[in-house]
């Protein structure tokens, strides 16, 4: 009830009007729906043959020998007929080989087989001077060949030639460890036989022979802030490109790899990187090792370099 001061205030009350008829009643607010999940896009990949093609794409591989698979669909040959891919180059550059991780815009080049050719070598040192890496499909593929070497004295042998056979036994199908620990075994001053495949050339590639001395850095092929990861076992992933601690890190386990064992595989010494974060210790990083990749065998050795070379790259890089 108003006051007898607030109603004289006011001055004389006007006639009252109607009050508004009642507005309809407005629906209850619907409640949020959850917004769906952004569907994934898909990752449609650009490829061609290295020696001359159309352009093909390619989507819905997780790992190398699938990739192999999707692109000889592209063009109607067998998976079996790719030696090793490279990315956005069609030369062979063993600098643009593609590894475990694909940029997301990266280009695809297959290099398929060309000429069959066979070369006699007689072992006159230890080393050859070959350093062998593999497709991850059954090749193992030369990727280098050391200055002043025994090989470096055979023309006919070139970086990328696919290594069939040794006196005549195949080794299609085994790893590029197994590939080189048959070359150190060979007995010095008995010659034998290496079948070799080269990659199928354009005419601006031939009498290409791409040797080198050194151990250049790996150059970095993938393109944008994603990379695919192809893995050997399990679906691939879209990862960040990795760290330039995780980038140093599996360069020095790279050079190691080359110095004990005569590879090169980026994506080993990747794993070794990332299974060295889960462990605090020597002896642990080695029993991680020989759970993740105990088919490779590592030296005592060699797992203690490796583990001092990762540590080195964590402190060069802060």
């Amino acid at each position: 009830m108003e006051t007898t001061a607030v109603r004289e205030a006011r001055g004389a009350e006007a006639p009252r009007l109607p009050a508004p008829p009642p507005s309809p009643a407005e629906p209850p607010a619907a409640s949020p729906t959850p917004a769906a999940p952004r569907a994934r896009p898909r990752l449609i990949f650009r490829t061609q043959l290295a020696h001359g093609s159309p352009t093909g794409k390619i989507e819905g591989f997780t790992n190398v020998r699938e990739l192999y698979a999707k692109i000889a669909e592209a063009f109607g040959i067998a998976p079996t007929e790719i030696l090793f891919c490279t990315l956005n180059s069609h030369k062979v550059d063993m600098q643009k080989l593609l590894g475990g991780q694909i940029g997301l815009e990266d280009f695809i080049f297959a290099h398929v087989r060309g000429e069959t050719k066979e070369v006699e070598v007689t072992k006159t040192e230890d080393a050859l001077g070959l350093t062998i890496t593999d497709n991850g499909a059954g090749y193992a593929f030369i990727k280098r060949i050391k200055e002043g070497s025994i090989i470096n004295r055979i023309e006919a042998v070139c970086v990328g030639d696919s290594i069939e056979a040794i006196n005549d036994h195949s080794i299609v199908g085994c790893r590029h460890y197994e590939v080189a620990k048959m070359l150190r075994e060979l007995p010095k001053s008995q010659p034998f036989t290496l079948r070799l495949v080269q990659p199928k050339r354009a005419f601006d590639m031939i009498g290409q022979r791409s040797r080198s001395s050194k151990c250049p850095t790996e150059a970095k092929v993938s393109s944008g802030r994603e990379t695919l990861r192809l893995r050997s076992g399990g679906a691939a992933t879209v990862e960040e490109v990795p760290s330039e601690f995780e980038e140093e890190a599996s360069r020095r386990v790279d050079d190691l790899l080359e110095s004990y064992m005569g590879i090169r595989d980026p994506e080993l010494a990747s794993t070794m990187v990332e299974t060295s974060k889960k462990t605090v210790s020597v002896q642990e990083f080695a029993r991680h090792l020989d759970s993740v990749l105990g088919e490779f065998a590592f030296p005592d050795e060699f797992v203690v370099e490796v583990w001092a070379a990762i540590g080195e790259a964590r402190e060069a890089c802060g």
